[in-house]
Formats: structure tokens, C-alpha cells, sequence
């Protein structure tokens, strides 16, 4: 309760100086909101307003987030922006952001959309990584938490549209460019980043074109534990500890356009193209250090350390292609939208590991900081001597290599017809649609174990020079010249190139129909948005089913199941300034493609028999719920707003061990009601997850005088719980995302042609969704604070306006924590230092 409070005061803090200025002068009236709408000298509050009046407008309930919003927070993604939203937390990777838990929920519960096309995602079919994806791109993002019957089915607990620019946004030509450098503290990389979006429009004819790049050099310094319990009392000690350092860049890269036709003012015909792409270079020099288990807190002499080297030159990467074709126009009383689109991801990772065992040296170990240990080597039972990490000699090492991808096809039509008529007895307007899906998945994984040339020579790649640190190298160990080891390795050997492993192959066939109706009826009180959408899925999966000799066997499985999912949502005008909404929808959340591929492998040796791999056979997550929220808009650029939510969650999908009968997983190979072990995924059950939202957005510009009118502050602040049964561990837990407690709060001043802004975030701690499979890692409490300074020139630079901007990234130096089932037993800590980027806008 006591952090709870804490954040609420945070929250409150934010506006202490406002809402007594806001009783104080009391509520604008209509046409003094009017008068302020034309205001364009303060960027940050006219997207607020424009925000704000989206989500006044709005029939569910919705969060907004306008295009200068975006660009004036010091964002390097999607994620950055959509972690703003109240409800929606980030989690990230070596400190940069990456996915979204939506209202403590999983990733994939979450449905990503292009304007109104909703894609795959690309890490598994069904995750959105919001990473790939530049604020950039967007003019506007619809945070939709309450889903209508003309949103995805597979938007469980919310739904992401992301409108882009389009060329009719604005008349004639229009021209943006960005360029910015900068660089990360720690080991001082550098950071890059180009921008550009060219349009143009007349009464009938636009195009527009858009680009964007990114490029992030890092530096991780990372230490990770491993827990033994020697003696058997039940009490853990700390046994080894990873001295990791990893470095290499992230790119991203943006591009597309639009171009469209307008034949009447009451249609439009268009082709819109996006592609995004991002590539993650990691160089990792890893040392693992086994020895007795120690203590936390304790320090002592280990005579005997053993050592483990892993290096790695690896690459990362995952793309989105979506292309559409779309009409928009009238057909008698029915206004028509119709679209059809291609849409392709590619998800791949290739790691490959120089794996040396067998390095003994001896050690002063000391535990007293279990965040930065210590670790100063010495010859083997000899404390005072010095003993070398970047020159030791190992019995052995091996050449291990990680690679995957998961590629997908995806073809959508999609058809909505809207118009307005009289029904039972209140003007209404009703919407029918659908829309057909076909998908195709491939993809696979191996972890290969095998012999490393005794022609390369390690050492001969020692570079030297220290690694960058953030916590202390008392191991002194340096850098080896990773890339060149790999092409050394490579060309040993004639290319890196393993086959997957047969019980990863995936592919996949998917076929999603759906239907809807809904209509809007409008009443003195407000309106009332009713619908049902109805959803029929069908897959194949063809595998591969591999026994301990290595024997291989084609398997098929297939599944189908319609989901009908009903909504209604009222929204009361209580008077001119107050809203109240009430809703009730459900949504279905689809098994990832790695938790249904048929593929197996199967050991009959064991006892009982042994089978893993995928489960075609998995149910999807089913929910419904409700929200309701109340909503003050108390000025034209201010907000305060209260809700609350409830999700009831069946089928929860999670990894773990059951015994089944043998012969449904392996057909001809175990013979039927024989009892197996299973190593897969299955169905959880009791699900349920449940939240207040509490949000504040204050413009000062309506209550107080120059200068003090330039003004703002932000702030929201979510408590969120969540639980789920599994049977098969007999144990309730958390649902993989969920923090008790998620706050934002901004702060910022815009005049005179400068914009400042701070901004703050915090997530205490949640149950891991990556890295995950006995359901005991957790992150521990995450804090940020970023800050964005801009000052846009007084004067026209060429017909042009130029903006200056410094942003900052971590202000004060985090460190992400991970840990087993209690923070008492940390198992990985990171620091990746701040971030600077300094830029050049110019608008035309």
C-alpha cells in the first residue's frame, strides 16, 4: 500500500500549483474553447487539445496520442511513446524499450493495427514489436482499451491504431527533415538519426513518401548469478557469476508512402506501402565463474574456480511489410471503405558461440554488494598472485550455434459499409463488415553443439583494451575482436550454416473469417454502441516427429473454433464536461505458431516415454469484461479522468510438464494409452486481471497569465492485479506483465519558441514474459526519467522553420534488476548508462 500511495502522490504533485488555479478561475465557457483551438505558438498543447478532443469524441473507452506529442517526447520508438499511456507499461531490452504490457497484460494480447489494418506481429505471429517501428511515421496512435465489434477479435484487452501521415493532411507541398547525433555515456558510441516525409495534394491527386533511420551504438555491462543449495538445508547460495560485457549497434529503418486519387469529394482510391526493419548487431564477451556457494553479503578465498568463455559476433532481426489497396466512397445511402492487403514479417536470429570449457584459476571473491561482486583472480590455491582471464588456457571449447526464424504471409480483405437511419425509434448509425485473413507460417530453431577448428587461435583475437564498464571489471577483462573471430571461424570450416532441429519446424496455415454488425444509437443522454462480431479460425499444422535415433516421420494436426464475441458500450454526457462510460466486450487471443507447430520429438527409452515440442491442440485464451471511466474535461487542453477494469481470462496458455497418452503426440511411434511425459504448452484456467486508471493532464494556458500560461504538467498512475491457475504446477500465479503499481508523470514549459519537458516512469515489479519457462523470473522495479529541450528559430530559414532539440535519454543512470522468485536472489543486474541526442528539424 505504501507504494501506491507514493505513486499517488507523485501523481497529485504534478498538478499541485494547477487544480487550485482551475477552481479558482473556474470552467472556460464554449466559445473561449473555441478561441483557443487556432492557438499554434504552443505545439505541446495544441496536440494535447486535439488529443483530447479525440477522446472526448471517441465511443469507447480510448487514449490519444497526437503527432507533435510524439515528436516532443524524447522517444526512440513506439514503445517509448505508447509507455505514456495510462495502463500501458514498458518492458525493455539492455535498457532500450521494446514491448508493451497493456493493462499488466501479456504481449500478445495486444492487437497492433495500420491505419485500421491490423497486422502480425513479428516476433511469433502474434506479438507486436513496437521497437521496429520510429515515432516518426505516426501522425496519431488510438490507444483503444474498450474493443467495438468492428475491432479484431484478437485484441484480448486492447488495441493499437497507428495512423500515419497521409498526403491530404495538408494542401500543396509539404517537406519535414530531421537529422540528429549523439551518443551513450557509457563507452561513449555514438548515436545517429535521419528523418524525411515529402508530400503533396491538390483538389483530387496526393503522394506522399517517408523514410526514416536509426542508428544506436550500445554498450551492456552485465553480471548474472546462479544459486546452488550444497549442504541441503534448504538455504541458496550464490555458486557462479557471469561477468558479461556486450556491445554492437541497433538499427532501425523506416519507409513507405502513399500515394491516392480522389475521382469526387465522396471517394478515394489509394495504395499505401510501410515497410520497417530492425537489425540488432551484438558482439558478447561472457566469462562464468563456478565456485563454492557463498552467501550474499560475505566475501572469501576460492581456491579452485572453474571457468566458462562464451564469445559471440550474432545479429538479430525482424521486418514488416504491409501494403494495401483501398477504396473509400458512397454506394446509395452506404458509405464504403474496402481494403485489401499484403502483409509479410521475417523474425531471425543467428548466434553463433566460440564455447570454451574447463579454465581453473583460484579467486578472492567478494559478495558484499551482490550488484557489483568482485571477483579478483589469482593462480590456483595461491591468494596474492595474479591470475590472467584474457590468455588462460581451457581444456576444451566448442563451436555452439543459435539460429531461428519465423517467417509469415498474410493476405486480408476486409469491407465495411456504414450509413445512418432510424432504429428502434433513436437516430442511429449502423456499421456491418468483415473480413478474411490467410496466413502462412514457416520457421524453425536449432541450438547446434559441435567441434571448434583447433586451427583458430583465440588468443590471437585479444585486443587488449579494456571493456567500457559501468560496475566494477576487477576480473580485468578486455575485449576480443568478435567479427574477426567469426570470420575466422568461418572460413575454417566453409561457412556457418546449421540445419534446424526437426521438432522445431513450423508450418502453419490459418484462415480467419469474421463478421460483424453494430450500430451507434444516439439519445438525449449520449448514445449506446452495440455489436457482436463473430470469428471462425481455421489451421493446419504439418511437422516433423523425431525419435531418440534421430528416425523422422511426418505429422499432421489440425483445428478449428468459432468465437462469438458480443459488446456494448454506453457513454453518458453528464453535462457539458462530464463523461461517464460504461462497457462489457470479449476477445480471443490465438496460441502463438511455436506453441501450435505440430512438430515433436519423442524418447521412448525413458520412463514413462518423454515427448516435446508444440500443441496443435491448444485452446485460444477467451475473455470478457468491463470498463468504466469517468472523464472531466475541465478545460480545452485539460483532463482528469478516473476507471476501472476487469478481465475474466479462460484457457491462459503456459509452458510446462503433463502426462498424456503417448499416441495422440506420437502416432506409430507409442502405443495408444501408454502414459507420457509432455513438455509443451497447455491451457491454464482462472484467469482474471483487474485495474484503476488515474489520469491528470493540466494546461496552464487556460487559468494563469503570462508567463506562467506556458505551463503543463501530465500524470496517471495504474494499480493492476492479475492471477491465473496452472494445473499442471498445482500453483496460482500473476499473469506474465503485470506490475501492481505503473506511474507517468510529465512536466512541461513551452514559450517564447522553447518546449521543455521531463518526464518520469515507474513499474514495480512483474512476472517475466521472455526467458521464461518455470514461471520464477521476475523484473524488479524499473524507474526512468528522459527530458526533451527544443527551441524553434524566431525567424523563417529559407521559407522554412528549423528546430533546435537536445534530448535525453535514463537521466539518472537505472539499472534493470532481474531475479528468482524473491529480489533476495538477483540472477541478472545491467547497466547501459544515458543517452544523449541532439537534432535539427526543418518544416516546409
Amino acid at each position: 500500500m505504501s507504494r501506491k500511495l507514493k505513486a499517488l502522490n507523485l501523481l497529485f504533485a504534478t498538478s499541485a500549483l494547477a487544480l487550485p488555479a482551475a477552481y479558482a478561475q473556474g470552467t472556460p465557457d464554449a466559445e473561449a474553447r473555441q478561441e483557443t483551438v487556432v492557438v499554434t505558438a504552443t505545439p505541446i498543447r495544441d496536440s494535447q487539445l486535439a488529443a483530447i478532443e479525440a477522446k472526448r469524441e471517441a465511443n469507447n473507452v480510448v487514449d490519444v496520442l497526437a503527432a507533435d506529442t510524439i515528436g516532443r517526447f524524447p522517444d526512440q520508438n513506439l514503445a517509448d511513446s505508447l509507455g505514456r499511456v495510462p495502463g500501458l507499461a514498458i518492458e525493455r531490452d539492455q535498457g532500450q524499450a521494446r514491448f508493451i504490457n497493456f493493462r499488466g497484460a501479456p504481449f500478445r494480447y495486444t492487437k497492433i493495427a495500420f491505419d485500421g489494418i491490423d497486422v502480425l506481429g513479428a516476433e511469433d505471429g502474434r506479438t507486436p514489436r513496437f521497437d521496429a517501428f520510429p515515432s516518426v511515421i505516426t501522425s496519431r496512435i488510438a490507444v483503444n482499451k474498450a474493443i467495438t465489434a468492428d475491432m479484431p477479435g484478437e485484441a484480448t484487452v486492447g488495441y493499437v491504431n497507428i495512423d500515419t501521415f497521409k498526403p491530404f493532411d495538408r494542401e500543396g507541398w509539404s517537406f519535414s527533415a530531421e537529422a540528429g547525433y549523439g551518443n551513450q555515456e557509457l563507452g561513449d558510441v555514438p548515436i545517429n538519426k535521419y528523418n524525411g516525409r515529402l508530400s503533396f495534394s491538390n483538389d483530387q491527386f496526393g503522394f506522399l513518401v517517408f523514410g526514416s533511420h536509426n542508428l544506436r551504438g550500445r554498450i551492456t555491462d552485465n553480471r548474472e548469478y546462479g544459486y546452488e543449495d550444497s549442504d541441503g538445508d534448504g538455504d541458496t547460495g550464490v555458486a557462479s557469476i557471469d561477468f558479461r560485457s556486450y556491445r554492437g549497434d541497433r538499427e532501425d529503418n523506416a519507409y513507405g508512402g502513399r500515394i491516392e486519387f480522389r475521382p469526387t469529394p465522396d471517394s478515394s482510391v489509394f495504395f499505401s506501402t510501410l515497410f520497417s526493419e530492425f537489425i540488432d548487431r551484438e558482439e558478447r564477451n561472457q566469462y562464468v565463474f563456478d565456485f563454492d556457494d557463498m552467501e550474499i553479503g560475505t566475501s572469501a578465498y576460492q581456491p579452485v574456480v572453474v571457468v566458462t568463455r562464451l564469445l559471440e559476433d550474432g545479429l538479430y532481426e525482424n521486418s514488416t511489410s504491409t501494403n494495401t489497396l483501398g477504396y473509400d466512397g458512397l454506394f446509395g445511402d452506404w458509405s464504403v471503405e474496402a481494403r485489401l492487403n499484403y502483409t509479410q514479417t521475417k523474425h531471425s536470429d543467428f548466434l553463433p558461440i566460440p564455447y570454451s570449457v574447463g579454465g581453473v584459476l583460484g579467486a578472492e571473491v567478494d559478495l558484499t554488494s551482490v550488484f557489483d561482486p568482485s571477483i579478483e583472480l589469482t593462480q590456483v590455491g595461491q591468494p596474492g598472485t595474479t591470475g590472467d582471464i584474457n590468455h588462460l588456457d581451457y581444456a576444451a571449447t566448442f563451436g555452439l550455434t543459435f539460429a531461428g526464424n519465423t517467417d509469415t504471409d498474410a493476405t486480408k480483405a476486409k469491407l465495411d459499409l456504414e450509413r445512418d437511419m432510424e432504429l428502434f425509434g433513436s437516430p442511429t448509425t449502423v456499421k456491418l463488415g468483415g473480413q478474411y485473413d490467410t496466413r502462412e507460417v514457416t520457421g524453425g530453431s536449432t541450438l547446434a553443439f559441435g567441434g571448434f577448428p583447433s586451427s583458430v587461435d583465440i588468443n590471437q583475437f585479444v585486443t587488449g583494451v579494456p571493456w567500457s564498464a559501468d560496475f566494477r571489471n576487477t576480473i580485468m577483462a578486455t575485449n576480443i575482436a568478435n567479427p574477426q573471430l567469426r570470420s575466422a571461424w568461418e572460413a575454417a570450416v566453409g561457412g556457418l550454416s546449421p540445419a534446424y532441429d526437426e521438432d522445431s519446424l513450423i508450418k502453419i496455415e490459418e484462415d480467419v473469417l469474421a463478421l460483424y454488425a453494430m450500430g451507434t444509437s444516439e439519445y438525449s443522454w449520449g448514445n449506446l454502441v452495440y455489436g457482436v462480431r463473430v470469428e471462425q479460425t481455421d489451421f493446419s499444422s504439418q511437422g516433423t516427429l523425431v525419435d531418440e535415433n534421430g528416425t523422422t516421420q511426418s505429422i499432421n494436426a489440425s483445428n478449428d473454433f468459432t468465437n462469438i464475441l458480443p459488446s456494448i458500450h454506453a457513454n453518458f454526457d453528464l453535462n457539458e464536461d462530464l463523461k461517464l462510460r460504461l462497457s462489457a466486450s470479449t476477445g480471443v487471443s490465438r496460441p502463438t505458431y511455436t506453441e501450435m507447430r505440430a512438430s515433436q520429438s519423442v524418447n521412448v527409452t525413458n520412463t514413462p516415454p518423454e515427448v516435446t515440442g508444440g500443441n496443435p491442440y491448444l485452446d485460444p485464451e477467451e475473455s470478457w469484461g468491463i470498463d468504466a471511466a469517468l472523464e472531466w474535461y475541465f478545460a480545452p487542453a485539460s483532463l482528469a479522468s478516473a476507471g476501472a477494469y476487469y478481465r475474466k481470462i479462460d484457457n491462459v496458455i503456459y509452458p510446462g510438464s503433463s502426462t498424456v497418452d503417448g499416441s495422440v503426440y506420437a502416432p506409430g511411434i507409442i502405443p495408444a494409452g501408454t502414459a507420457t511425459t509432455y513438455n509443451s504448452f497447455f491451457n491454464g484456467k482462472d484467469g482474471e486481471l483487474s485495474g484503476l486508471e488515474f489520469n491528470l493532464i493540466y494546461s496552464a494556458a487556460d487559468f494563469l497569465p503570462e508567463p506562467f500560461d506556458g505551463f503543463g504538467a501530465s500524470g496517471n498512475v495504474t494499480f493492476i492485479d492479475s492471477s491465473f491457475y496452472a494445473p499442471n504446477l498445482d500453483n496460482t500465479y500473476s499473469l506474465p506483465g503485470t506490475s501492481d503499481t505503473v506511474l507517468n508523470a510529465s512536466l512541461f514549459y513551452e514559450k517564447f519558441g522553447w518546449s521543455a519537458r521531463v518526464n518520469y516512469q515507474y513499474r514495480d515489479a512483474w512476472l517475466s514474459t521472455t526467458e521464461n519457462d518455470s514461471l520464477t523470473e521476475y523484473w524488479d522495479d524499473t524507474t526512468r526519467v528522459d527530458a526533451s529541450l527544443r527551441y524553434t528559430l524566431p525567424r523563417d530559414v529559407f521559407g522554412t522553420n528549423v528546430t533546435l532539440a537536445l534530448n535525453g535519454n535514463n537521466l539518472t543512470n537505472e539499472k534493470d534488476t532481474r531475479y528468482v522468485n524473491t529480489p533476495a536472489t538477483p540472477n541478472q543486474y545491467e547497466g547501459f548508462g544515458r543517452r544523449w541526442v541532439f537534432s535539427v528539424r526543418v518544416d516546409y
